[in-house]
């Protein structure tokens, strides 16, 4: 018997008659929760997302389009990459978008690569929810909207519904049932990409968007 049988064999041997019951995390969630309203919610996401150099808008249904172009306009994006064929996709009007241009996605990552990743400034994407605990957005990527819009171009624009904002990530993999069917990729992002050498010296967009800007429409109190 050679070495690699014995060590399985030892292995196969200790191994339970039974599976191991896995421990049940919903009671150490449930002693934690905090029974926030939407806004106190919203607030605990803000406060995480930009101590890591996001910036929060809060805005509403109707006006997000009119605010991502004046962002847009602001911060000089000439090339804007989104999901056509998506709900809020829908809604961007090239005619209020001034100095920038609108490039639906279409076909695949290699056939535009090099446009990617030395043309477009900025990348806009849906998200699926958020965190409050730490702050971070949830993304499911789709055909229609691949993970590449919000991990090449330098800014990243996302759109957030504050009334998908859970307390926990547990809270929305139990709400959600995510365990029912989970995409290809899903993505939590809580700032811009950032990194340090050995000397600590930070840098941001090293690794992806070096800006990451959240609009939250559905938001309780007032509008900043």
């Amino acid at each position: 018997m050679s070495a690699r049988d014995r060590i399985l064999a030892k292995l196969r041997g200790a191994r339970p008659a039974e599976p191991l019951a896995h421990p049940d995390p919903a009671p150490h969630y449930a002693a934690r929760a905090r029974n926030e309203s939407k806004a106190e919610r919203l607030a605990r996401f803000r406060t995480g997302i930009e101590g890591f150099h996001a910036d929060v808008h809060v805005t509403t249904e109707a006006d997000w389009p009119a605010l991502l172009a004046r962002l847009c306009a602001d911060k000089g994006v000439g090339t804007l990459l989104f999901g056509a064929q998506t709900p809020a996709g829908r809604r961007l009007d090239p005619a209020t978008f001034t100095g920038t241009a609108l490039r639906p996605w279409a076909g695949q990552v290699e056939d535009i690569k090099a446009d990617l990743f030395h043309t477009v400034d900025a990348g806009f994407t849906q998200t699926r929810g958020a965190i409050a605990e730490t702050g971070s957005l949830i993304l499911w990527s789709s055909a229609d909207e691949p993970r590449t819009l919000s991990l090449v171009p330098p800014i990243h624009f996302a759109l957030l519904d504050a009334a998908s904002i859970h307390p926990t990530f547990y809270d929305a993999l139990v709400s959600e049932n995510w365990a029912g069917g989970l995409p290809t990729n899903a993505l939590l992002i809580s700032g811009p990409s950032k990194t340090a050498d050995i000397q600590q010296t930070l840098a941001y967009g090293a690794h992806g968007p070096k800006e990451l800007i959240v609009l939250v429409i559905n938001a309780e109190g007032d509008v900043q």
